[in-house]
């Protein structure tokens, strides 16, 4: 655990820097007229909306294939009302960005991220994967930036803090690490890696998008922010280089993807599934949607949401990134289409709506311009540029390769109170959930976990969703070689399981490519 603070010590001291050193640029200072600015903010929060409706009706629905072009996706004055009622949970995006921004609105933008973490960890709406992970961490005290580590954290490079990292670029206009340090303060929260690089790199773009009309310059800039030798950057790097080389086919940069980083190396429910929350292959639809999009808003939704996978999530984020660039009053009266019915609704579990965070968003703004060396003035403000910088780099799963996945179905309960596997490996994954017979109590179920006969810890298994663990048991610390895996149950109640599903084993020996004969 020590590296964990190790690299946070690192982060506090770059921040710092970066924070009070905007560096050298030819766009030293920015000018814009406060109606811009709140053009733009609200551009990026309505754009995140639309976005999001419109990939909704397709999310995870098509994994691993794109949306061909033949199938309709809805779209008319309905589709956002719609969904504010029957389905409020479609924006989880948002309403997570608005616990943030919440936090900052009520205890002011130095709010330590304990505060963050405590929010997010005690709020009423559902999470899963990376972000529920680390809130069960949280509830049961693992703080960050340790709750999103990848050794504690079996989802650490999941798509979750780059859905909702939205808000940090949008109070940090033209300052990109002003935007990074937010994302530092957070992002650990729920991901490290490129789980963690997946939301710097989407608030940078945010940032940039504010002063830059180029969408293909904001897509190469803020990729400065990320370290060249993280996958993430790769990932990205390559999207870039193949819409060069072929700027009028974005199939061909999405079969190119595809081709080359849609493994899942992390992600318990993705290793050797077609299932992909993995945040660089997401974050290469939204990029893939920015740059064929070529500034075209309906273009880039589109493309966004018909490469798959988190097909709401993607084109959110490339939605809000592009209405941001063009603002509000630009975005086209097709896609703008019901906004107007929703904009004073607040979002599920929330006290906001859309016309509040364009207020508080535009105040947060104006205060970070301030913060950061800039002026207001009667009608508009001074921004001090902020050239990006590379934030430090972080590796998750490192040294580890999945080797297995197998079905291992079978429960814990009080009578059938212990199973027992073996792996030949360094680590492993086991999934599954605790539940109760006949609408019972809620309860939290445990188990202690052996491993080669020696006690490693008393695993606890609530039954109630909202703060359930997310996997059963997990370990990539181990010596190459056999081990033995036990779970003993401790406390389980009659008429309570914990459900044990699969198996993931990895290996520190790389397995390559495979050759056929």
């Amino acid at each position: 655990m020590k590296n964990i603070f190790k690299t946070a010590i690192m982060w506090s001291v770059l921040m710092i820097t970066l924070s009070c050193n905007t560096g050298h640029s030819e766009k030293n200072e920015v000018t814009i007229s406060k109606s811009e600015l709140l053009d733009k903010i609200k551009g990026g929060w309505a754009g995140q909306v639309i976005g999001c409706t419109y990939g909704g009706p397709t999310e995870f629905r098509w994994n691993g294939t794109m949306i061909d072009d033949h199938i309709a996706i809805p779209w008319d004055d309905t589709r956002m009302l719609w969904y504010y009622k029957n389905s409020p949970g479609l924006y989880d995006d948002i309403y997570m960005d608005l616990t943030f921004v919440d936090v900052f609105e009520k205890h002011g933008l130095d709010a330590p991220d304990s505060l963050h973490a405590l929010a997010f960890a005690h709020a009423e709406y559902p999470l899963w994967h990376a972000n529920q992970a680390a809130r069960y961490n949280i509830l049961n005290g693992i703080m960050p930036p340790a709750s999103g580590h990848w050794k504690n954290n079996p989802h650490a490079d999941d798509i979750d803090f780059q859905i909702e990292a939205d808000f940090a670029g949008l109070m940090s206009p033209g300052m990109v690490n002003s935007a990074a340090a937010i994302c530092d303060r957070i992002g650990h929260i729920m991901n490290y890696g490129d789980g963690f690089y997946g939301g710097i790199y989407v608030a940078a773009m945010y940032s940039l998008a504010f002063v830059h009309n180029d969408i293909e310059f904001i897509v190469e800039e803020a990729l400065k922010t990320i370290p060249a030798e993280s996958e993430f950057y790769q990932c990205i790097a390559d999207v870039i280089k193949w819409y060069k080389n072929n700027p009028d086919d974005w199939k061909s940069a999405w079969f190119e993807a595809q081709k080359k980083w849609t493994h899942d190396k992390g992600c318990p429910d993705g290793v050797f599934m077609p299932f992909n929350i993995d945040a660089k292959i997401n974050a290469a639809y939204i990029v893939i949607g920015l740059l064929y999009g070529k500034g075209d808003y309906g273009a880039t939704i589109d493309i966004s949401t018909r490469c798959g996978y988190d097909s709401d999530c993607n084109p959110a984020n490339a939605a809000g990134i592009l209405g941001t660039m063009i603002g509000y009053s630009n975005i086209p009266d097709y896609w703008m289409q019901g906004i107007e019915k929703v904009e004073d609704m607040n979002f599920q579990y929330t006290e906001m709506s859309l016309n509040k965070v364009y207020d508080i968003g535009f105040r947060h703004a104006a205060e970070m311009i301030k913060r950061n060396g800039g002026i207001e003035n009667d009608d508009s403000f001074i921004i001090r540029y902020q050239v990006p910088q590379t934030v430090p780099l972080e590796t998750g799963f490192e040294g580890i390769y999945p080797t297995e996945r197998k079905d291992i179905s079978t429960r814990l309960t009080e009578q059938n109170n212990e199973i027992s596997f073996g792996i030949t490996g360094c680590g492993f994954v086991l999934t599954g959930y605790a539940s109760a017979q006949n609408n019972q109590e809620n309860n939290a179920l445990e188990a202690d976990l052996y491993i080669d006969n020696n006690f490693i810890e008393t695993i606890k298994m609530p039954t109630l969703s909202l703060v359930r663990r997310h996997d059963v048991a997990w370990n990539y610390d181990l010596s190459e070689g056999e081990h033995t895996i036990t779970l003993k149950t401790r406390n389980i109640p009659d008429g309570y399981h914990i459900n044990i599903r699969e198996l993931i084993v990895y290996s520190s020996k790389n397995p390559g490519k495979h050759v056929y004969f």
